[in-house]
């Protein structure tokens, strides 16, 4: 049997970071705790200014309180992480719930960083009464509901979420792996860097600068004599190694060439993690892509490929080998 590689440290700790998170923030754990540090008559009467009474009637027939499903300001208050606990539990993904329409993006850093600004806190009411509405639409439509099946219904929603969070954390790692192989092959002629630019002088002389952002992942432009900035490269990093989803994420990289066409870069690169693509068919789904290059074989210093593009990469910036 061939030895089995271990994943990166840095992402297993990454990893571990987010669960812990998890724990902390989704789980019915996390609300209990904190309706055992609030006064059980402020919790009351609050439910009573937010809960139908018909809801709170039918929970306390399955033997539940209020509160596992109606949010209440105090509660929020007393631990704003559990904003993520009532948003999965009513099945809506971050994205959803976060967005624009619904006028919810400033109560964000409540469930991520348990932080509660004085805007967000008188607020409070308002919010809970909104999510309210959902509440009882959930209760409206199931016969039964125990602590048990709360948790599930949180997990649910959450399973996505970390599948979500999982490959962002691949793709970072992959982006900051491209970084660094980038910087050491251009590092002779590196002026200056940062952990997001490299800037360095090619043979002619002119300033020729490497961006790591998105959209695309990273940006290579030369500053023409006139000051002016020629775009170059774009590349796209798509560094998850799931072979079912590598499809989807080739056509986002199309979409992200065809922008930076638009913008004026004259090539544009894809790098894949998935060492098993056939690069035909994924020239068919994204022809803005002029070259393909695998992740694993780009970073094998002394493999063909890895010649290649360390190759294909000094002619771009005009640095001699």
């Amino acid at each position: 049997m061939a030895p089995i590689s271990p994943p990166l440290p840095d992402l297993q700790i990454a990893l571990f970071d987010r669960l812990n998170n998890v724990r902390r923030v989704y789980l019915l754990d996390s609300l209990l705790a904190t309706v055992g540090r609030v006064e059980t008559d402020v919790i009351d009467r609050q439910l009573a200014a937010t809960a139908p009474k018909k809801s709170l009637r039918t929970l306390a027939s399955w033997g539940l309180r209020g509160e596992l499903l109606f949010p209440v300001p105090c509660l929020l208050e007393a631990n704003p992480h559990l904003l993520g606990y009532y948003r999965l539990l009513l099945g809506f993904s971050q994205k959803e719930f976060y967005r624009k329409e619904f006028g919810l993006s400033s109560f964000k850093s409540m469930e991520e960083k348990g932080a509660l600004n004085s805007p967000n806190r008188s607020r409070l009411q308002e919010l809970c009464t909104a999510l309210a509405s959902s509440s009882q639409h959930l209760i409206k439509g199931l016969h039964r509901l125990d602590a048990r099946s709360i948790h599930e219904l949180t997990l649910l929603t959450l399973g996505p979420q970390l599948r979500g969070g999982i490959l962002n954390l691949l793709g970072s790692q992959a982006t900051r792996r491209v970084f660094d192989l980038i910087e050491s092959i251009v590092h002779p002629s590196v002026t200056s860097s940062t952990d997001t630019t490299i800037t360095l002088t090619n043979a002619a002389g002119r300033i020729v600068i490497i961006e790591f952002a998105s959209d695309p992942d990273v940006r290579i432009r030369q500053h023409l004599p006139s000051g002016a900035p020629h775009n170059l490269v774009a590349i796209e990093i798509k560094g998850g190694t799931d072979i079912s989803n590598i499809h989807n994420r080739i056509g986002e990289a199309e979409k992200s060439h065809q922008k930076a066409r638009k913008a004026g870069f004259t090539e544009c690169w894809t790098i894949v993690g998935v060492s098993a693509l056939d690069t035909t068919l994924a020239k068919r789904e994204s022809p803005s892509t002029d070259r393909f290059f695998f992740l694993s074989k780009i970073l094998d210093v002394g493999t063909p490929e890895s010649a290649e593009f360390r190759e294909e990469l000094l002619a771009r910036v005009g640095i001699q080998d």
